[in-house]
């Protein structure tokens, strides 16, 4: 298929990678040069404007935020310039429900299918092809961009033709791993001030109740207190936190639990750990707890 990628971040490039591999042909965007070279050696073509993105069977997107996608995308005019009406949109960047529905009503007006397909997996999954995809559109949409969601991820989860749905549904996971941090920081702390060994915990988390993949990734991370470089920085899991609770308030859904994680999340950013990994929220709690300042950890 002939396709167009537009942001190129390290879960983007490494989505982009594997779809060369797979024999597609790429057309690439990023705002910052490198990662778009990178690529080029690897045989994609290297676009100057965003917008000759929409020029083939489909163009995905992996942007950062609501704001990235309005610039590069609808600023920029590049639903109503493209020349193929054909083509397939798919957006895979976590962005609020409300943007969502703006883009919606924005592919309607012009004719151009719109799929959601957020995905969960950080970028050594994304490497592996080995993510999960949120998918939501019209069902001939998503068939249509079905064999480069198999290159991307292991599984792809249809939930309606509505696209807002899946960004509701990848809100909702990521507030739920934000929790899991939050619940694991705080129940090995509790059990490093009683001197039960960090580690003999989280191999009884891990190993008995809580075997779940989130649960290994980020407990080690807790446990090692490795958190440089991040694969998913402190910043961006409290925008995701944010727009879950925006998405609560919008239907009238309390969401208590994703208010702490967001304070603790703040106050980890306040503590100048804005570019760690979203795991070091950990560190909150064991700076409450007088633990080593809630510093000794990398």
């Amino acid at each position: 298929m002939r396709v167009g990628f537009i942001g190129l971040g390290s879960m983007g490039s490494a989505m982009a990678a594997r779809l060369i591999d797979a024999g597609h042909e790429l057309s690439v965007w990023n705002r910052s040069p490198g990662p778009a070279e990178q690529l080029a050696q690897r045989g994609a073509r290297r676009l100057d404007n965003p917008a000759d993105a929409f020029s083939g069977d489909a163009v995905l997107t992996m942007l950062a935020d609501d704001d990235a996608v309005r610039t590069v995308v609808l600023a920029n005019d590049a639903l109503q310039r493209a020349p193929n009406k054909k083509l397939v949109h798919v957006v895979m960047s976590t962005i609020s429900v409300a943007f969502a529905r703006e883009l919606e009503r924005a592919h309607a007006a012009t004719g151009l299918a719109l799929v959601a397909a957020p995905v969960l997996g950080r970028p050594d999954v994304a490497a592996a092809g080995k993510l999960n995809v949120i998918a939501a559109g019209a069902a001939d949409a998503i068939e249509r961009v079905k064999p480069l969601l198999d290159v991307i991820g292991q599984k792809t989860w249809a939930l309606g033709a509505e696209p807002h749905k899946a960004n509701v549904a990848k809100l909702a996971m990521n507030f739920m791993i934000g929790a899991a941090i939050e619940a694991m920081a705080e129940a090995v702390t509790l059990a490093e001030r009683y001197e039960v060994e960090p580690d003999k915990l989280m191999a009884l988390i891990t190993g008995t109740l809580f075997s779940a993949p989130v649960y290994a990734t980020y407990g080690g991370l807790i446990l090692k207190g490795e958190f440089m470089p991040a694969n998913f920085k402190l910043t961006l899991g409290l925008k995701d936190v944010r727009l879950a609770l925006a998405a609560g308030e919008t239907a009238g859904v309390p969401l208590p639990f994703a208010s702490i994680v967001r304070d603790n999340l703040v106050d980890a950013i306040g503590h100048g750990d804005a570019d760690k990994d979203w795991s070091a929220v950990a560190l909150v709690a064991r700076r409450r707890a007088g633990l080593d300042g809630g510093t000794r950890r990398r």
